[in-house]
């Protein structure tokens, strides 16, 4: 079940006149809270897009590798090396 969590942020200056262009009659969100989840979504996408793009080269590099480079490893060398 999802949960609903108020936030205020503060905003002024140029940073307030960016969002309310943004948002009402003039913009392309009906209100603020709109055009923040739509904020924090893309974000969330971009953060996403690139563990994935890491993970691809990661991949791509270990594929390209000479069989004789690989060398057996517990589960746990495995967790502690991508813990560092």
């Amino acid at each position: 079940m999802s949960r609903t969590t108020t936030m205020t942020v503060r905003l002024s200056g140029s940073l307030s006149e960016f969002v309310a262009e943004n948002v009402g009659d003039t913009g392309s969100y009906e209100n603020i809270s709109e055009y923040i989840r739509d904020l924090i979504r893309r974000d969330k996408e971009r953060r996403e897009a690139e563990s994935f793009d890491r993970l691809r080269a990661e991949l791509q590099q270990a594929f390209a590798s000479p069989e004789s480079s690989y060398a057996p490893l517990t589960a746990a060398e495995v967790i502690a090396r991508n813990r560092s």
